[in-house]
């Protein structure tokens, strides 16, 4: 289990996290719809996570949800780094009613992010949010993520699909292997 603690003048963030759990959370940032789709994010991954955040989500919700997504990262990356004995490659599609998003992943220690999902309101959540989520979490994991719109009209749909494909993808990239670092230059 890995527990990190994080204070700025915008947010108070308190993650714990077991990527050998069985996807039990308890989830509180303020903002419904983001700990709905961390909420999603656990259950899939299979990974246990407890997340706390008190940001200034009156200012915006940028902050916290940027901030949630950088400790986050910080947190799956020490449980899961250096790299050893995991599929390390993965992807999925979770498909949500008319919804599916592809997540394809690399847990190889070089950051990298494609995002192509559409940008719009959830109530009075902006989607482009879930974009800086994304971006730092893959950065402060230290993978690859490539995270793809396929099809869907309904925005609630597509973004849970993403955050299921994402969850999904990396469950399987953590699949046990018996040989050492998958990789040919046998570091990562």
């Amino acid at each position: 289990m890995t527990h990190i603690k994080r204070e700025t003048k915008e947010t108070r963030i308190d993650i714990k996290i077991d990527i050998k759990g069985n996807g039990k959370s308890n989830i509180s940032t303020g903002i419904g719809f983001f700990d709905h789709m961390l909420e999603t994010f656990a259950k899939h991954s299979g990974i246990d996570m407890e997340i706390f955040c008190d940001g200034d989500i009156d200012v915006d919700y940028h902050h916290t949800v940027e901030d949630v997504g950088i400790v986050l990262g910080e947190a799956l990356y020490k449980e899961i780094f250096p790299v050893k004995n995991i599929e390390r490659f993965a992807n999925a599609v979770a498909v949500l009613d008319e919804a599916a998003v592809e997540v394809d992943l690399d847990i190889g220690g070089r950051p990298y992010l494609v995002y192509e999902i559409p940008d719009g309101r959830i109530r009075d959540f902006d989607l482009e949010l879930i974009e800086e989520f994304f971006k730092s979490l893959v950065f402060n994991f230290k993978i690859a993520a490539h995270i793809v719109y396929k099809r869907g009209t309904n925005k609630h749909h597509i973004i849970e699909s993403a955050f299921k494909s994402f969850a999904v993808a990396l469950r399987r990239a953590l699949t046990y292997r018996e040989s050492g670092i998958p990789s040919t230059k046998g570091v990562l």
